[in-house]
């Protein structure tokens, strides 16, 4: 008996970070020496005093449904964090709490996006973005940014794309995979092109936001082009920058009927994000924040020292970035350079056999030749790592 299953799940494919983990995880078990390099999961705990807010909670019987947006404690949190953290203004109804910051995402292609619509994807980019936007009933227009400028767009990229067809546009900075971040004048740039399509919203992920090193301070989109905030969804999140991501709470800002549209399509899922996660996140937006540079600076060490050895590896060229904990270096050489190897994902699957290496293969993220690496993981391993790979391409 064959079962049916939707056209719509037929026109995407499973997470290829989840399954590079899940790959490396059976290996493990079957007694293999393999480090996963897969995950985008920070490796430090969640921070003491987060820990103890939501053991209060519990203590305390906060645990029943909350308002489907998130409780208005976490809301004004938010609120005060956008205003404290990116010079934006926003109010009660503006606000949205989601399962993690993929649900807003989706919630938001979801009552933006339909069937004839299409969204503009820089690429390399996170590898669920296309997808949502497939679930959506709309066409993902991807603009691919390569080593050579930078992973970055270009207005001129951006003008091309734009027609009257484009309903959404996303931008990731930093960004995943690749650690790169927008600056104010590129932001701006990008800003004047996208004013003259008014029926384009903008989607921003900021998740990230706090894992960066860069000169300058940190811009959002929406602070950068204010002109645009009408119609730019401010996305973010507790996941990586606290240390959170089982915790699953996302959060946006952004106009009022979209977030609006958003919250019934949250209604119909899941509805409320976990009542005892939300009293953790109001601890995480509100506490101490030192923990914050703390992450952050080891991070940085981190990809000080994986950039450095993997440009000293044959065949094998990195740029630096300025945030989040990847590296996105690129192989084209080093897959030339290896007999039997025509692509990443073959190339990916050569590490994980010979070196045990679990890489994620550039493809996934709109950018083949590439592999994406986490060094969210110890030094320790990291140097044990970037040996293996070395000996291996060697």
């Amino acid at each position: 008996m064959i079962l049916p299953i939707s056209d719509r799940v037929k026109r995407i494919k499973p997470s290829p970070t989840i399954a590079v983990s899940m790959r490396a995880a059976e290996l493990k078990a079957a007694g293999h020496d393999v480090i996963g390099l897969g995950a985008g999961e920070p490796d430090f705990d969640t921070p003491e005093h987060i820990k103890q807010a939501a053991i209060q909670a519990i203590q305390e019987g906060f645990t029943k449904y909350t308002a489907v947006d998130g409780t208005v404690e976490l809301k004004r949190a938010i609120i005060d964090k956008f205003k404290r953290d990116n010079e934006l203004d926003y109010q009660l109804d503006q606000v949205l709490v989601s399962t993690g910051a993929k649900q807003t995402l989706f919630n938001l292609c979801q009552a933006v996006l339909g069937a004839g619509d299409e969204a503009i994807i820089p690429a390399p980019y996170w590898v669920s973005y296309p997808d949502i936007v497939l679930l959506s009933d709309a066409t993902p227009v991807s603009i691919l940014a390569g080593a050579e400028q930078g992973f970055k767009i270009t207005p001129g990229q951006l003008a091309d794309a734009l027609n009257e067809k484009t309903r959404m546009m996303f931008l990731n900075t930093p960004s995943n995979p690749t650690g790169v971040v927008y600056t104010r004048d590129e932001l701006v740039a990008l800003g004047e092109v996208l004013d003259k399509y008014p029926n384009v919203v903008i989607a921003t992920d900021d998740m990230y936001e706090h894992i960066y090193w860069g000169d300058a301070p940190f811009v959002s989109f929406a602070q950068a082009c204010p002109q645009l905030y009408n119609r730019t969804v401010t996305i973010n999140g507790v996941s990586k920058a606290y240390a959170m991501t089982g915790w699953r709470i996302g959060y946006c800002g952004g106009p009022e009927p979209i977030v609006k549209a958003m919250k019934k399509i949250q209604s119909q899922s899941t509805s409320n994000p976990v009542s005892i996660s939300q009293k953790a996140a109001v601890a995480a937006l509100n506490g101490d924040q030192s923990c914050l540079a703390m992450m952050a600076g080891a991070f940085k060490e981190r990809h000080d020292f994986v950039v450095k050895s993997l440009n000293n590896i044959k065949g094998v060229k990195c740029l630096t970035s300025d945030g989040a904990f990847y590296a996105f270096p690129d192989m084209r050489e080093a897959i030339a350079n290896t007999p039997g190897i025509e692509d990443d994902v073959q190339l990916a699957e050569f590490l994980l056999v010979e070196a045990g290496l679990a890489f994620v293969p550039g493809s996934a993220f709109g950018a083949p030749g590439y592999l994406r690496l986490s060094y969210a993981i110890d030094m320790d391993t990291l140097t044990d790592a970037m040996e293996r790979l070395k000996q291996c391409l060697g």
